[in-house]
């Protein structure tokens, strides 16, 4: 990336030169391509910009044209085409001058236009919180499952953007640019592997939103960099020494984490020195081919200490976005100079060019020095479903943080093959990536041989069968658990063409209960409230069909009442006010950070099982704070409030554990009484209660009875955070799997 970013312009002659360094760097790349066209296509796009941008100014005081020239200096960096390169010199003419698409488009090729047009649309994108940002997400996915030069060219001109973005006067519009690039622009580029420009535009966004945490991350890089030089100076000496001639390396090198990495983890693990990071920094070994990989890994391995958990085999198993390297990490590199372990990867020259620009990659020239790159990939063949498939911006954001952003999992058939799912995938996402049929018939799955619940949640390496039966259809309840959009897109084709009357039931149910919770109001029989929904007057199958969808979780109950077209309709349903939450006491004090010293400061701020006056202190470990979910933990020091997700938790013992939850914070998702008749034997309620806290429901209250014949009927109300009105369902499928002695349940309320 650019050294000096925000170098003065004296004059057009120096912008001028910057133009031939262009043509001198594309012709570097582009060797089918006669020099000759290089210059004169790039040349053409600068003089038709430049005398756009007359007389036009940055905010830097330099000339407009400064920037499209700076961001296509960027942009080389990815090796584009021609036309992505004369795209970004022309990326603003459009929008900023009173040249038009159509006048570019008699000048240059047919593509250029189109992609400054895709330009000028993504250009109306702005951070006005989640709902915004989530469409503004889904109208450069658009753009991008197109042609994804557009977001090329996009990446490119933000990150000039950044760099000059102290010259913006108005220090709100400065955060809310840094905002937008950071949940917008970055996740895309580290999703299309373009790590370069994603750590280069997290550095720019948090020298802007966090900057003196950024300057204390910088000085201490200074002061440690001669030192990592030094060893990274011997350290490659004595790699290839280790290796000699036996085998072809092409280069070693190394990589320094990135600033805003360096402060998420320091974050996250409390460190308080980037000193403090073992994996500052990993050195990376080029060699010819996948062979040697392995060879110059086992070299390594034998001659130092490698650390258990710490290797990954990315060339085996790629990720998602097509990466490959070999990852470990080893301790015993001259220990003199340092003594934490030492991260290495070992990759091809291929695969290295593909961990640095991504899915830029794959252009292929042609002599007119335009290229073809692949929109059939398996992510933009993903995103294109979910924008095919998905209308409220809540199930867009969900579709998209678990099919494109998330980490990924890899499993395997029976046969060895290696099925790509994301995390926190079940047995019925695995079932439907393979063919629809299975997922329809599926009854059983086994996970490394062992019969495991359906809702079960997948892990890397692990060995999946599918066992049918030609009479089982899917569950409407799968809807609520499945991660994958084609399984959930194939169950909901299934249910709606034969379970439509059970989904209207559910629909019903589910609108019932929300409406009744919030509301204090349940369907009439002709289900007035439908009537004019979305703009559209509905009759009566119109009306089911919404019912349809609420049952199939493809619409939100909460998104009836927004999109009542009804005035007299709507006012009547929103003079009821919804239920009121009981505030704080009075006098209450507000805590905003935990501190060591923070005790149990407020009376009955925490519940603890269904007890209020239970003494309790703060875990240290997590520190949680009333916006996180919370467990208490039973140990010699007395009872301790950790996190819900908390490593002290999961890997101590469960049974300690009792659920938890601010009293004083206002509970979202579903609560619901249930009614359960077990056999009456020691230890059935452990049983029930571990099971509850492997589908993360908290207990509010619980009481247990002696029912006949040796039976025991239990009530208990129940809570989950999410709005999953196939809780219940889900909920007697485990106690049928898990409880051996479960022999009935019944659903009392929902709400």
């Amino acid at each position: 990336m650019e050294k000096n970013p925000l170098l003065q312009i004296g004059d057009i002659s120096e912008i001028d030169a910057m133009v031939d360094v262009l043509v001198e760097r594309t012709c570097g790349y582009m060797k089918t391509v006669p020099h000759e066209m290089v210059h004169d296509a790039l040349w053409r796009a600068y003089e038709f910009a430049k005398k756009a941008h007359d007389g036009q100014m940055r905010k830097s005081g330099n000339p407009y044209i400064v920037h499209p020239v700076r961001a296509a200096e960027y942009l080389l960096m990815l090796k584009p085409d021609l036309v992505t390169i004369q795209a970004c010199i022309l990326h603003d003419v459009a929008e900023d001058t009173d040249f038009t698409i159509e006048d570019i488009s008699k000048e240059f090729w047919s593509e250029v236009a189109a992609i400054c047009e895709g330009l000028t649309k993504l250009s109306t994108i702005r951070y006005r919180g989640e709902e915004r940002t989530v469409w503004s997400l889904r109208k450069m996915l658009l753009a991008m499952v197109d042609d994804l030069r557009v977001v090329l060219v996009k990446l490119a001109d933000r990150y000039h953007n950044m760099c000059t973005l102290e010259f913006h006067p108005d220090p709100v519009k400065r955060e809310r640019i840094a905002l937008e690039t950071l949940n917008v622009y970055a996740p895309i580029a580290d999703r299309l592997g373009i790590f370069e420009f994603k750590e280069a535009l997290e550095t720019q966004c948090f020298r802007i939103l966090y900057p003196e945490e950024y300057k204390k991350i910088q000085s201490e890089l200074d002061e440690l960099r001669d030192k990592q030089n030094l060893f990274v100076t011997k350290a490659k000496d004595l790699i290839r020494e280790l290796i000699k001639d036996t085998l072809t390396v092409h280069d070693i090198s190394y990589r320094i984490k990135s600033p805003y990495s360096i402060f998420k983890k320091m974050e996250r693990k409390n460190y308080e020195h980037v000193s403090d990071l073992y994996d500052l920094f990993a050195i990376r070994i080029i060699t010819d081919n996948i062979p040697h990989c392995y060879e110059i890994l086992w070299m390594i391995h034998n001659s130092w200490t490698p650390i258990p958990r710490r290797f990954k085999d990315y060339i085996a198993l790629p990720k998602e976005n097509g990466y490959q390297s070999l990852h470990t990490s080893v301790v015993g590199i001259f220990p003199e100079f340092r003594n934490q372990p030492t991260e290495i990867q070992i990759r091809t020259p291929d695969m290295h060019r593909q961990a640095e620009i991504g899915i830029a990659a794959h252009f292929e020239y042609s002599e007119t020095g335009k290229s073809v790159i692949a929109n059939d990939t398996y992510w933009v063949r993903t995103i294109k479903n979910i924008l095919d498939n998905v209308n409220e911006w809540q199930e867009f954001l969900s579709e998209m943080k678990v099919s494109v952003f998330s980490d990924q999992i890899f499993v395997f058939t029976p046969n060895g093959d290696i099925i790509t799912l994301p995390k926190g995938s079940s047995p019925i996402d695995f079932a439907y990536a393979i063919h629809s049929e299975l997922g329809n018939h599926m009854i059983v799955a086994k996970v490394n041989g062992q019969v495991v619940p359906l809702d079960y949640h997948l892990r890397n390496g692990e060995n999946v069968q599918i066992v049918t039966d030609k009479n089982r259809s899917p569950s409407p309840s799968w809807l609520s658990f499945v991660k994958t959009s084609r399984a959930r897109d194939v169950i909901r084709q299934f249910i709606n063409r034969e379970q439509r009357d059970e989904l209207i039931d559910k629909g019903r149910f589910i609108l019932n209960s929300y409406l009744e919770h919030n509301y204090g109001r349940v369907l009439d029989k002709d289900l007035s409230i439908l009537r004019n929904l979305d703009g559209h007057m509905l009759d009566t199958k119109q009306k089911e069909d919404v019912l349809v969808q609420i049952g199939n979780l493809s619409r939100k109950p909460s998104s009836i009442l927004r999109a009542l077209h009804d005035d007299a309709l709507r006012s009547l349903w929103e003079r009821t006010l919804p239920v009121q939450v009981i505030p704080p006491k009075k006098g209450t004090p507000v805590v905003s950070k935990w501190t060591p010293e923070t005790q149990q400061e407020i009376d009955d701020s925490i519940i603890i099982g269904w007890e209020r006056d239970i003494p309790y202190k703060i875990a240290l470990c997590c520190t949680p704070t009333s916006k996180d979910r919370i467990v208490a933990y039973v140990g010699h020091n007395g009872v301790m409030i950790h996190r819900y997700d908390c490593k002290s938790i999961i890997q101590g013992d469960l049974d300690r554990c009792i659920p938890s939850r601010w009293s004083n914070v206002p509970q979202h998702g579903v609560t619901f009484i249930i009614e359960i008749v077990v056999e009456d034997k020691l230890g059935v309620l452990r049983k029930i209660t571990e099971v509850l806290y492997q589908m993360e429901l908290n207990i509010e209250s619980l009481s247990v009875a002696p029912f006949e014949n040796g039976l025991g009927k239990n009530q208990l109300t129940l809570h989950t955070k999410d709005e999953d009105y196939y809780i219940y369902d889900r909920l007697i499928e485990r106690l049928h799997f898990e409880v051996p002695e479960f022999k009935e349940g019944k659903l009392l309320s929902m709400k």
